[in-house]
């Protein structure tokens, strides 16, 4: 059973950070590109950063370059996104799952997700 737990999101204020985690299970996470998703109110879901099975990492968002970090401990079947220097509009519920470039990527996503708020 494909499985995912994120946390670590919550309230900050911009310019805080904070560092998502995301558990995976039910499936190779070691062979599986994952990538970090978004999505704010009233938006539709985007991508945000992934990371290949080797550490070779790209970021979907020019807004997020350079503030946000993707990264993965394939020993523990973990997905981390680093998020720096936060702004307003980082304000969304985030997901992990499988790169879109996975075939049935789509079967491997999370329903959950983690809400960030970032807010004075």
């Amino acid at each position: 059973q494909v499985q995912f737990v994120e946390s670590g999101g919550g309230l900050v204020k911009p310019g805080g950070s904070l560092r998502l985690s995301c558990a995976a299970s039910g499936f190779t996470f070691s062979q599986t590109p994952m990538s970090w998703y978004r999505q704010a109110p009233g938006k539709e879901r985007e991508l945000v950063a992934t990371i290949l099975r080797a550490p070779v990492t790209t970021y979907a968002l020019d807004s997020v370059k350079g503030r946000f970090t993707i990264s993965r401990d394939n020993a523990k079947n973990m997905l981390y996104l680093q998020m720096n220097s936060l702004k307003p509009e980082d304000t969304a519920v985030y997901y992990c799952g499988a790169a879109r470039t996975v075939p049935n990527w789509t079967t491997l996503q999370s329903s959950t997700g983690t809400q960030v708020t970032v807010s004075s």
